[in-house]
């Protein structure tokens, strides 16, 4: 068996983890592994007429090589946010440039296919969020073995309660809120901490919750900014430190208005999202004299070692995916299932949106969490 891994999309703790334990699983069943650098992009840069050295993007691997890397965050095999089935001409290599014919983006899928097939691999683990394994789909639909893994700090993928980094995200958030806490104290300030989450609130959820924070903001239920600031200034007065702390997702956006943009969209037509948490912070700067505080966590949520929740999951992600392919059952997608280890369907996640149950888990009123009951609820159930 000659196995191919690849990591795609955003980098999250947790992923060495899994490569390791992909890495370990597979040798013992005297398997061959290779690496594939900078996810999709990996096997698109390879011009199988030609005689190109390859090692720049296809890596051998071994459990000597992945031997320390489950210590570190992000991925030791690099990672792109590249879609092979709707490619940009700006961001093809040079040797497909001459396929576009006039468009724009080009279905690059016949290309990916070619180079599995050069290089021989049996069967591919593809490790990443929606786009990344969106295309894991296609090429399963096209006959390549392929199992995928979720992960996305936003624990947005549909058909798994629960995917890698997502733990680390709001452990490293609600770190970060407990430290500026005593800023916002000793000035007496109202704090406002923006996350990640474009189109899911769950990391900016979990956050509010567990950091206790006074309101919380999620991408799925529209704000009024002066009603907003109101709450938070009321929040700061009854409070005996005088400050008061709100939450806020990247991707929120108040009544009858959109999400805040930085800059012009990427090639996928993606625009950048930021400032919201601004927005807010302007408005809460007209009710409170004493000033506010806006931090954009950003990256650092992403950050560093994964905690103990991802380096389980991702250890289990990664045996499973293993057992998966050594049992022929590709087509799979290694999920968490009502708190126990499974697989779906590789197109599980083509078939709906994983959002916030507004009506179940927030209080669109008050801007908090709201949990009316509890028994029955999954661990990662909002």
């Amino acid at each position: 068996m000659k196995l191919a891994i690849l990591t795609g999309g955003g980098d999250v703790p947790g992923l060495n983890v899994t490569i390791k334990t992909i890495v370990e699983r597979a040798f013992a069943r005297g398997w061959s592994v290779s690496g594939i650098r900078r996810g999709w992009l990996g096997l698109l840069a390879l011009d199988p007429g030609t005689h190109q050295d390859w090692s720049d993007w296809i890596v051998p691997l071994s459990p000597l090589a992945v031997r320390d890397i489950s210590r570190d965050g992000g991925t030791m095999l690099h990672t792109s946010r590249l879609e092979p089935q709707h490619l940009p001409e700006e961001l093809a290599p040079a040797h497909l440039k001459a396929a576009y014919e006039g468009r724009s983006h080009l279905d690059a899928t016949p290309f990916v296919l070619d180079a599995i097939a050069t290089l021989g691999f049996d069967a591919i683990i593809a490790i990443g969020g929606d786009g990344t394994l969106r295309f894991a789909a296609r090429l399963s639909a096209e006959g390549v073995p392929v199992v995928s893994i979720p992960k996305t700090m936003d624990n947005d993928v549909f058909g798994t309660d629960y995917a890698i980094g997502f733990s680390t995200a709001i452990t490293r958030s609600v770190d970060a809120i407990s430290a500026l806490r005593t800023t916002a104290a000793s000035h007496e300030r109202i704090l406002i901490v923006e996350l990640f989450g474009r189109l899911s609130g769950q990391t900016a959820l979990y956050t509010g919750l567990l950091a206790d924070a006074d309101r919380t903001f999620i991408a799925e239920s529209p704000f009024d900014p002066a009603r907003a600031s109101q709450l938070l200034e009321a929040d700061r007065l009854a409070a005996p430190s005088r400050s008061s702390v709100a939450v806020i997702s990247e991707g929120a956006r108040v009544i009858d208005g959109s999400a805040a943009q930085k800059g012009a969209p990427d090639a996928y037509g993606r625009r950048r999202l930021g400032g919201i948490g601004e927005v807010l912070g302007q408005a809460c700067a007209r009710v409170s004299p004493e000033g506010v505080i806006v931090q954009n966590l950003a990256y650092l949520m992403r950050s560093g070692p994964p905690d103990a929740t991802d380096r389980q999951v991702a250890h289990g992600f990664g045996a499973l995916a293993v057992e998966l392919v050594g049992q022929n059952h590709s087509g799979r997608m290694c999920a968490v299932i009502n708190g126990c280890l499974g697989d779906v369907a590789i197109d599980t996640l083509l078939q709906g949106e994983k959002r916030v149950d507004v009506a179940r888990a927030y209080d669109v009123t008050t801007y908090r969490p709201h949990l009316s009951v509890a028994s029955g609820l999954p661990l990662f159930g909002f």
